[in-house]
């Protein structure tokens, strides 16, 4: 059987004899009875499947090639050894991600440390835990991890970010390689120059290469194009004052689908544009090839995640519009609100009745902005019904919130038909753990 969204959901997704949604062979209202909602469920086959194919597809084009899983994208123990398991290196934002993953056996010579304003007691420890390469994102964090590396007498690997001032065309809030971005050593204003050349002489640093991020999510291939073109041309003349460039990243930001009318470009597509700007330019400009650095994170673990509620009140407004409230929303997925973004929804436990109602699934949280999908066709729904919301594996629990002090939800990994928790449901005591009366 099949179904409009299919190919939204994770893969092998169907419908069973039940007339229910059905994940990695688990029936999805069994799920919503056994663990409750609102809930987050993965299918780990596809997070397996996707890390499999940005390493073979990349790779085969460009054999040098490193996939570094974007952990801001969702982040947990169980992820971390999913990303160790597939042979992926780690880009980690915060002191906290770079613990999530040692805590979970991650060899921390494979991570990435990213940061635009990362604290002394972050680059320290970083040093410490023998975290392989640090990405720097300001002179201030320059000076102070050339220092802390001195005082600890070891040399650390690092790269510089720069911003090459390349729209990506997606949400101003998700650009981040234009001029007017809190992030990366600015070309156009020289101050990436002045980087290069300070690092180069750092005597506890040793510069391994290049790194830019054009934003996320990205549906077009030229911004990619362009940023490898001009950031290489940039940085040839720097070669003979010293840069080896042994790394080179353009970042990630690669897209996935969160409705039928957008569909992403293919991880090929991708994959053939930048592999082949990287080998077409270096020739030209007689560089030798460095390895390539591509940092998926949304596009690993986006559609592997589904987020599953429960029907509540449900109020129409004649002529207007008819309101069906969830059981989650804002607190868990805040991105509808924060960036307009939109979703599909299915109702889990009636896959096989046709849509026939128009509804607005609406959040619990007081907001009146705490709408997760507008204006979806579904059908004729009930206090208790299923809603399942595709592609909610990226960003939605790493951006949750306990507002209104709501607990966050469970998170369930599915395989072959077995559910098993990766993170608990929070309840109330935890709202309280850390207050003092």
């Amino acid at each position: 059987m099949s179904f409009e969204t299919k190919s939204l959901f994770p893969l092998g997704t169907n419908i069973n004899t039940n007339g229910h949604l059905s994940i990695a062979g688990c029936d999805v209202s069994e799920l919503v009875e056994h663990f409750g909602t609102p809930l987050y469920v993965y299918d780990e086959d596809t997070i397996r499947h996707m890390a499999r194919e940005f390493l073979q597809t990349f790779r085969e084009r460009y054999p040098k090639t490193q996939v570094a899983y974007a952990s801001k994208a969702f982040l947990n123990l169980a992820m971390a050894q999913i990303a160790s398991d597939e042979g992926l290196c780690l880009d980690v934002v915060s002191g906290g991600e770079v613990a999530v993953a040692a805590k979970a056996g991650f060899q921390t010579k494979n991570m990435y440390f990213h940061g635009n304003n990362k604290s002394a007691q972050e680059l320290s420890e970083a040093i410490d835990l023998g975290v392989g390469t640090i990405v720097v994102d300001g002179f201030n964090e320059l000076d102070n991890l050339n220092n802390i590396a001195s005082q600890k007498g070891k040399t650390q690997g690092v790269m510089l970010r720069l911003s090459p001032s390349v729209d990506a065309h997606t949400h101003g809030y998700t650009t981040t390689g234009i001029l007017d971005v809190k992030f990366g050593f600015s070309i156009e204003t020289g101050d990436s120059t002045v980087a290069i050349r300070q690092a180069i002489s750092a005597k506890n640093l040793d510069l391994k290469g290049i790194h830019f991020h054009l934003g996320s999510p990205i549906f077009e291939l030229e911004p990619y194009s362009e940023a490898i073109d001009s950031v290489l041309e940039y940085l040839a003349p720097f070669v003979k004052e010293g840069l080896d460039l042994r790394e080179f990243s353009p970042g990630g930001g690669f897209a996935i689908g969160y409705v039928r009318s957008e569909p992403p470009p293919l991880i090929s597509d991708y994959a053939e544009i930048i592999t082949s700007m990287i080998k077409n330019k270096c020739n030209d400009l007689n560089l030798n090839q460095p390895t390539l650095v591509i940092e998926p994170g949304r596009s690993i673990v986006g559609r592997a995640g589904v987020a599953l509620y429960s029907v509540g009140v449900i109020k129409e407004i004649p002529t207007v519009r008819t309101y069906v409230s969830l059981d989650g929303g804002m607190g868990d997925n805040i991105r509808p609100a924060l960036y307009g973004s939109k979703y599909e929804a299915t109702v889990a436990n009636k896959m096989n009745i046709p849509n026939s109602t128009k509804v607005t699934l609406a959040g619990k949280y007081c907001e009146s902005g705490d709408l997760l999908v507008k204006d979806v066709s579904l059908p004729k729904l009930e206090s208790g019904d299923i809603i399942a919301i595709p592609s909610s594996g990226a960003y939605c629990l790493s951006m949750s919130s306990n507002y209104n002090m709501n607990p966050r939800p469970a998170v369930v990994m599915l395989k072959n038909g077995i559910p098993r928790v990766v993170r608990k449901r929070e309840t109330y005591e935890d709202l309280m753990q850390w207050d003092l009366s």
